[in-house]
């Protein structure tokens, strides 16, 4: 019977699992099995940071849209509710954007929410 070499499939899975380890804690770097574990955490901790990622973004957009309206002396709600009655259809991110860097230009779009309330 001819003997059989086997592949490369466990030691490429090893390799790559201590190459997404490096730079951890002690054995989680350096023996598979506590890599296997800690990359397995680090990628769901990945997972779920991407989604508040996103949560933290939009509430940090949603404070500077409502710093700049009472500025110009408006809720951000009823900014909100202005913008939407006008048909101005811009989402948070730009207004907060506009908001920072053109002040000139939210005051406008206040203006108008102002005018689409009354």
């Amino acid at each position: 019977m001819p003997r059989v070499k086997r592949g490369t499939n466990r030691t490429d899975h090893r390799k790559k699992v201590l190459k997404r380890a490096k730079g951890f804690f002690l054995t989680k770097s350096k023996l598979h099995r506590a890599a296997q574990e800690a990359v397995e955490k680090a990628l769901r901790y990945g997972y779920v940071g991407r989604k508040l990622k996103k949560r933290s973004y939009r509430s940090l957009w949603i404070v500077r849209i409502g710093a700049a309206c009472r500025m110009n002396g408006l809720s951000y709600s009823r900014f909100m509710n202005g913008l939407k009655k006008a048909g101005i259809d811009l989402n948070r991110k730009v207004l907060a954007d506009i908001a920072i860097n053109d002040a000139s230009s939210f005051t406008q779009l206040t203006g108008k929410a102002k005018a689409a309330l009354a």
